[in-house]
């Protein structure tokens, strides 16, 4: 056997030993402080409650957005929102007029989208590569906005899901700033022209109206079809994540029913809460979360805002969903929304792995921001 595969052997083992005693760690004590049975019987239970109750909901309505954006796309209401918007690139993100068709692609689709367009000559040749490479901080704060957004109304809070969006497009202009700063410092060299040859010329892509050549009624069966199919393909993409992420966040969030534990869905031990409850000055006064099972959204959106989402059906029937709970929910959803998840692939499709942590930090950053200033937005709304 040569070294080479004895020390991938040595590695797998260490993997597996590693693996092995933090599964005993997490399940083993919960399984005692449960019961087995109930254990198991919850877990179950809640990942079909999750896939029968929450994610065909959130399938509906991504398929609802998905059929909305489309018709929004065919007609041209994309494109003029996008000229709107172009003044305030700019000003607000030191980005080109240009990048506004990016924030819309990605609020009505999910964060990857902005690469497409990133990789696309005609549209990179009006940026700097540091600008560039920032477009993956300002294309995962308006990530499944859409969604998000509808979502959040659907509980009964309008205003709140407002305010949030809010507090989302200033933790967008922070995170991309602070990106771009950072981008700069640590490589000077990026104060460059991302393509060789000028731009010039307007952008044009599929997004710019329809020539008309089909006719209108023909236009738009295609579109809700076509928009609702890549709804469904969204819908089915969370499932993981909500199934998954979102049943262990709850195993470890909630606590007992009224007869104790009896294998029911969305039982558990509540030791986040416990964790927050040593700081929880800290949420009440900059997220104002009076119920510190609230705090298993944000964590959750780290990894998926599509599983995050999965939560809300629960925090709602336990009476703890509020008008300020969906504006800072809103606001870190949509900022955050899954950028541990996203950044890694998204930089390195662009070619610049180095910098990934900065993106992170920059981002994890820019998510705390938007919930603090959703939270007092709300409460200066709320005065008025």
């Amino acid at each position: 056997m040569t070294q080479k595969n004895h020390l991938k052997i040595s590695r797998s083992s260490v993997e597996a030993l590693v693996f092995t005693i933090v599964f005993l760690a997490i399940f083993v004590p919960l399984g005692i402080w449960m019961g087995g049975d109930n254990l198991l019987n919850t877990i179950m239970r809640t990942a079909h409650g999750l896939l029968l109750n929450t994610v065909f909901y959130l399938m509906s309505i991504t398929v609802l957005t998905g059929a909305l954006a489309k018709l929004m796309s065919e007609f041209g209401l994309v494109s003029i929102i996008g000229r709107v918007l172009k003044p305030l690139m700019k000003p607000l993100f030191n980005l080109p007029g240009v990048a506004g068709l990016g924030a819309i692609m990605t609020f009505l689709s999910d964060n990857p989208a902005i690469i497409a367009l990133a990789k696309d000559k005609s549209f990179s040749s009006y940026f700097k590569k540091y600008q560039l490479l920032s477009l993956t901080n300002f294309g995962t704060a308006f990530g499944m906005g859409f969604v998000v957004i509808v979502t959040m109304m659907s509980f009964g809070q309008p205003g709140g899901a407002l305010v949030g969006l809010v507090g989302a497009f200033c933790g967008s202009i922070i995170s991309t700033r602070i990106m771009q700063r950072s981008c700069l410092r640590s490589f000077p060299e990026l104060d460059a022209p991302a393509v060789e040859e000028p731009a010039t010329g307007e952008f044009s892509d599929e997004l710019q109206e329809n020539d008309g050549r089909q006719g209108v009624f023909l236009r738009f069966i295609n579109a809700i079809l076509d928009g609702g199919k890549s709804g469904v393909e969204l819908g089915l993409a969370i499932i993981p994540g909500v199934l998954v992420i979102t049943t262990m966040v709850i195993l470890i969030t909630f606590g007992a029913g009224p007869d104790g534990y009896t294998g029911a869905a969305n039982q558990g031990v509540p030791i986040l809460p416990w964790l927050a409850e040593k700081i929880h000055w800290v949420f009440e006064w900059l997220f104002g979360f009076n119920d510190m099972r609230l705090i298993a959204f944000p964590m959750t959106t780290l990894g998926a805002v599509g599983a995050a989402l999965g939560l809300l059906p629960t925090f709602n029937a336990e009476g703890i969903l509020d008008g300020n709970a969906i504006a800072v929910f809103t606001a870190i959803g949509m900022c955050w929304s899954g950028f541990l998840s996203t950044h890694t692939a998204m930089l390195d499709a662009l070619g610049f792995r180095k910098a990934i942590s900065k993106a992170l930090s920059a981002h994890a950053v820019a998510g705390l921001c938007a919930g603090i200033i959703a939270h007092f937005l709300f409460l200066l709304v709320s005065l008025i």
